[in-house]
């Protein structure tokens, strides 16, 4: 356990190296400067409480630190260069430890080994605090995750699109010789690697009606009004290449409701139905692969696919539109769209809708621009993966 505040060459302290940058320094010393700065500023943490897991996001932070700067640089660039951007839309994830994986990419181990031990702490103790995401529950995942590892160390301008579950792959422990699952709570002390961005979010509808209309030029148009609308709010994460500067992104999405509280309900003391809406919103990006047993379960899994590839694609829209300056017509000569397996395949059909209702193609040129864009993965032909279920 370290003194943090009367540690020698703590930032501010005067005896530090004034040269060093704390936020990108890559030496053992800067390190331990930053960890320093984060366990008192960032974290604030007296320093007679500190834990080993309190020096992991203290080091983790530092780390993004010098990612950061990398990660914006390389989205610049490829809006400079007007490159074409690979997306990769998946309903798994399965990124495994981020510290080691970016410690080792970076070529920072041993500099971040020196700086534990100068506070006192055990390397391999504090990277064994990391609480792996479980986004995935097997070779989808993980396949995924290393297509956006080996896509950023070759320099390839790359986007991953996918869910933030607030629950993922389930725990599981034995007791008395059976096995006993238990609910994968890996937000639970936070998660130092990914940058929320509340004001960067799309709705998304569900349910409801259609609606036959003129649009201003008079020609007929069927307008669809949904029953329920539930809110997409972005969570970035680097993706840091091996031994390079470029530093791609994961953008998962975390489900909330456009009005979070019922104030009227509130007020008339119904506060289960006050709070109704952000609780069925929540339940979207609740939990990975919910139990499609039961009807309910599968329009759950439904909702959850549909979700996150309109997010994904009013994001893409919106960086082709509003950032590139370019127009919707001209979205396959800069994206091309991988889709992984049966999950996101809804995408088809959404970008479809997104060209023709929101944007006012024709069909056919809405078509030729969606066959263009999107190529297709296809992992296994069991029934219970391609999740095809009966209309009743």
């Amino acid at each position: 356990m370290s003194d943090v505040s009367n540690s020698p060459g703590a930032a501010g302290d005067p005896g530090a190296d004034p040269a060093a940058d704390i936020r990108t320094g890559m030496s053992a010393a800067c390190l331990r400067q930053a960890i320093e700065d984060h366990l008192r500023y960032t974290l604030g943490r007296p320093f007679q409480l500190l834990q080993p897991q309190h020096y992991y996001h203290a080091l983790a932070l530092a780390v993004r630190d010098r990612m950061q700067k990398r990660w914006t640089d390389t989205t610049q660039t490829y809006l400079d260069l007007s490159r074409k951007v690979a997306v990769y839309l998946s309903a798994e994830f399965l990124l495994g430890p981020h510290l080691g994986n970016n410690l080792l990419n970076l070529h920072l181990e041993e500099e971040a080994r020196e700086a534990l031990a100068a506070l006192g702490q055990d390397y391999d103790e504090v990277l064994a605090c990391e609480e792996e995401p479980g986004l995935g529950n097997g070779g989808l995942g993980r396949l995924a995750a290393c297509y956006l590892d080996s896509l950023a160390t070759l320099e390839r301008p790359a986007i991953g699109y996918g869910i933030r579950y607030e629950f993922g792959i389930f725990d599981q422990e034995i007791r008395n010789g059976v096995q006993v699952e238990r609910t994968d709570n890996w937000l639970a002390s936070g998660n130092p690697w990914e940058i929320a961005k509340p004001e960067l979010n799309y709705e998304v509808g569900w349910g409801g009606r259609t609606e036959h209309d003129a649009d201003p030029d008079g020609q007929p148009r069927v307008r669809w009004i949904p029953e329920r609308v539930v809110k997409g709010v972005y969570y970035g994460t680097p993706i840091q290449g091996y031994g390079v500067n470029t530093c791609n992104t994961l953008t998962l999405w975390s489900a909330n409701a456009v009005n979070a509280l019922a104030l009227e309900a509130f007020n008339a003391g119904d506060y289960y139905r006050a709070v109704e809406d952000q609780v069925v919103s929540e339940n979207v990006t609740k939990v990975l692969y919910p139990n499609d047993e039961p009807e309910v379960g599968k329009q759950l899994r439904l909702l959850q696919q549909y979700f996150f590839v309109s997010c994904s694609l009013q994001d893409i829209l919106h960086l082709l539109e509003d950032f590139a300056g370019l127009t919707a017509h001209q979205l396959p000569d800069r994206v091309a769209v991988q889709l992984n397996d049966t999950h996101p395949s809804i995408a088809v059909a959404e970008l479809m809708r997104l060209l023709i209702d929101e944007r006012g193609f024709g069909w056919d040129e809405a078509w030729a621009i969606t066959v263009a864009t999107f190529a297709y993965t296809n992992h296994t032909l069991l029934p219970e993966a391609l999740e095809t279920w009966p209309l009743k």
